[in-house]
């Protein structure tokens, strides 16, 4: 139990960390200037990190769930498969909607693309890092 803890809140905290980077560096705040007319003027932010700190225990239990049947015989290659599925549900389908119902350009999609792999790569090699089931 103490490592599902740890794994999940030290998985929030870096994806309110890696949020940062990626949303708040030059190059994205140029990407995303398309969102300015519906984005909002601030945000509080102890919203966003209970919100983070959700997501980090929600996908670190999902993760133990899914442990059995993820590919791999390491806890790393687990978490890769991982990533690669939370990948796909998370930002993929994501995209692919943004892509067929706006008019949002090509190369802003790919970086939300990239960028959301390296994010769920991080956080699925650390839930196999940290995470195993009970035997």
């Amino acid at each position: 139990m103490i490592r599902y803890i740890i794994a999940s809140v030290l998985a929030g905290c870096l994806f309110g960390f890696m949020d940062g980077l990626i949303h708040a560096n030059p190059l994205a705040q140029k990407l995303y200037e398309v969102y300015k007319p519906m984005a909002k003027t601030s945000i509080p932010i102890y919203k966003g990190i209970a919100i983070d700190l959700f997501y980090g225990f929600a996908m670190a239990g999902i993760f133990l769930l899914l442990y059995p049947s993820l590919p791999g015989k390491s806890g790393m290659m687990k978490g890769i498969g991982f990533a690669a599925l939370t990948w796909f549900f998370r930002v993929v389908m994501s995209v692919a909607g943004e892509w067929v119902a706006f008019n949002i350009p090509a190369k802003t999609l790919l970086y939300t693309l990239l960028t959301g792999w390296l994010e769920m790569l991080v956080l699925g090699v650390l839930y196999g890092m940290i995470l195993q089931p009970p035997k």
